[in-house]
């Protein structure tokens, strides 16, 4: 397993769309694995190919974080909310690419999602509470949204002036 480089924002690949993934091989299950290893060293919950610079339609994630807690990874290929409760939840999300930023995000409760596994095969699940705000967050990803994108204007220009100064501090060692 080889841990990625997590792109930080202000980066443009972060904001494009990704492409589908069309081909299901070791390498794409090679990928997921290393972001799984990626997430959990950095650590997070979930990580979207654009994150590592992997401009694909990937993401992994896992929302177990008791202590103790038995791990239960999740690669989604070509994901895709089908549908979505009109019941909402508020959680203070943070980004990997985003280190040490949060704010409340408002999504709905509960989503079901199709997507296709590493080897291609069509999957379907619904998810609620903190898994469900996950997997919009990384299908956001998908699409060039970030968390931050949901917050009023100066905010997100706070955060973002943080995040640039925060890489010129990275930049300078």
């Amino acid at each position: 397993m080889t841990l990625k480089p997590i792109l930080l924002h202000p980066d443009p690949r972060l904001k494009k769309v990704c492409d589908p993934v069309s081909v299901f091989d070791k390498d794409l299950a090679q990928l997921a694995d290393d972001m799984l290893e990626t997430m959990y060293d950095a650590p997070g919950v979930g990580l979207a190919g654009p994150q590592i610079g992997v401009m694909s339609r990937l993401l992994v994630m896992d929302c177990v974080k008791e202590e103790g807690g038995t791990p239960d990874p999740i690669a989604m290929v070509n994901p895709k909310v089908v549908w979505e409760s009109e019941d909402r939840n508020i959680y203070e999300e943070g980004c990997l690419s985003i280190p040490n930023q949060y704010a409340d995000v408002e999504r709905p409760k509960m989503v079901r999602v199709t997507w296709q596994d590493v080897t291609g095969a069509a999957q379907e699940q619904e998810f609620d509470d903190l898994w469900a705000t996950c997997v919009q967050h990384e299908i956001d990803h998908l699409d060039g949204t970030l968390f931050i994108d949901y917050l009023k204007p100066l905010k997100r220009q706070m955060i973002t002036r943080k995040m640039q100064k925060y890489k010129r501090e990275l930049a300078r060692g």
